[in-house]
């Protein structure tokens, strides 16, 4: 402390803060190394240059009446798969979350701790969960292309199955966070899981839980783009396609449909929250 300063000047947590600054700096560094990492090759002339020369032919967007109702077919599949996956994710996320969350434990409320059957239970579907959203869906779609053939089927089954291990996982954690008392108390009345849930927890827990679901199916509208460049058919193929052929119109149109479903989706996901609020 410098001569003539306050005591309370003096930050008590600066130390911490920089020792966990220097931590994740020596962390970050082997991987810049091991990436190869070298900010000073976006400045180089030449690479400028030829990515200059890449962007130019993107303008201006492709708007003509053949190619725009290509486009809205492919919009509309990409909307098709990723809402069709993510309902087909729901359909497992919510009764797995519901068996993998602590909240609706009886025994939990009577011991205090789950009995070691409920465990017996609950630990297979939470690695169940793990299992499902630890293999990419851009793999799963990989896989499914193989099994189904080209189209949007294969990206539907590689989300339905993705997020329903991510949904699940997080659906299970926000029942657990929000406050257990009306739960508790409705099961200490004899009342039923499925009503606890209901009448306890879901009141509670229904703006985040909105939420996170609409994040997730803003995510699957880009996880659909992505996995149309391995055969799942909507605006990824196209994009694969219009590359493939230098057609930078055709991709600068595709891209800027694409934001449009983005916003709209944040828009339409704002909207929901301010409803449940």
């Amino acid at each position: 402390m410098q001569p003539g300063r306050p005591a309370h000047w003096r930050d008590p947590a600066a130390l911490p803060r920089a020792l966990i600054t220097l931590g994740a700096l020596l962390l970050l560094w082997p991987g810049l190394l091991i990436t190869e990492f070298n900010l000073a090759t976006l400045f180089d002339p030449r690479n400028a240059d030829t990515f200059g020369r890449f962007l130019s032919g993107f303008w201006p967007p492709d708007l003509s009446a053949e190619f725009l109702g290509l486009l809205a077919t492919a919009t509309l599949e990409t909307l098709a798969m990723a809402t069709a996956g993510l309902a087909l994710a729901l359909l497992l996320a919510i009764p797995l979350g519901l068996i993998a969350t602590r909240a609706l434990s009886i025994s939990a409320l009577q011991s205090g701790r789950p009995a070691l059957r409920s465990g017996l239970i609950r630990y297979p579907v939470r690695l169940l969960l793990i299992i499902l959203r630890s293999v990419p869906e851009i793999v799963w779609a990989l896989l499914f292309v193989r099994a189904v053939g080209l189209g949007p089927t294969a990206g539907v089954l590689a989300i339905a199955i993705t997020y329903s291990g991510m949904l699940g996982k997080v659906y299970a954690e926000i029942c657990e966070s929000v406050d257990q008392r009306p739960a508790q108390a409705l099961l200490q009345a004899g009342s039923g899981r499925l009503a606890a849930f209901c009448y306890g927890i879901l009141p509670a827990a229904a703006q985040e839980l909105t939420s996170y679901t609409l994040y997730r199916w803003e995510c699957a509208l880009r996880a659909s783009v992505i996995m149309g460049f391995v055969g799942a058919g909507g605006l990824g193929q196209m994009i694969d396609l219009s590359i493939r052929m230098f057609a930078g119109g055709e991709v600068a149109s595709i891209l800027l449909t694409f934001l449009l479903l983005v916003l709209l989706a944040d828009q339409l996901s704002s909207l929901l929250r301010r409803r449940l609020a």
